[in-house]
């Protein structure tokens, strides 16, 4: 693990409004367990971006996702704000930017990643999905950027 890493989950965890809270009013042993409990938690946030196939954070202007299949961890802030999202695309996650796209109509009737890496084989209605690949090609059409772009790069 590299200690970079660590050294921004630590700073991201200890400047939790609650844990410096617990810090002010003495408290210090109950704020450093609760800290190691979320820098564990996000550790396991980051091995479970890096290891499942259709993990990916996405951006837009209701806030940065990051989805792990079953699991999706948030927050109302952009990228630049969420520490732990960025953590994981500098890492190698899939990250879909869409805060360009302005047809929202067109974005919010694709249809959702596949949880588990599987494909959903009834392509029409509300609950379809796609594989990550396929979610991508869709969204970037309507202007998203695309970082760590999982598609096999085309020859030219």
């Amino acid at each position: 693990m590299q200690t970079g890493i660590l050294r921004v989950l630590r700073a991201t965890a200890a400047s939790w409004w609650r844990h410096r809270e617990l810090r002010r009013t003495g408290q210090s042993a109950l704020a450093q367990r609760l800290e190691r409990q979320t820098v564990l938690r996000d550790l396991g946030y980051l091995k479970q971006a890096a290891s499942l196939p259709n993990a990916h954070v996405i951006c837009g202007e209701g806030g940065t996702f990051i989805h792990l299949g079953w699991t999706t961890v948030s927050t109302l802030a952009p990228i630049e704000r969420f520490p732990l999202a960025a953590l994981a695309v500098a890492r190698g996650t899939p990250f879909i930017d869409i805060r360009h796209v302005t047809d929202v109509i067109a974005f919010a009737n694709l249809p959702r990643v596949a949880r588990d890496g599987s494909v959903d084989l009834d392509h029409s209605g509300a609950g379809r999905s796609v594989s990550l690949t396929s979610y991508i090609d869709m969204v970037e059409k309507l202007g998203a950027r695309i970082t760590n772009n999982p598609r096999p790069r085309q020859s030219a």
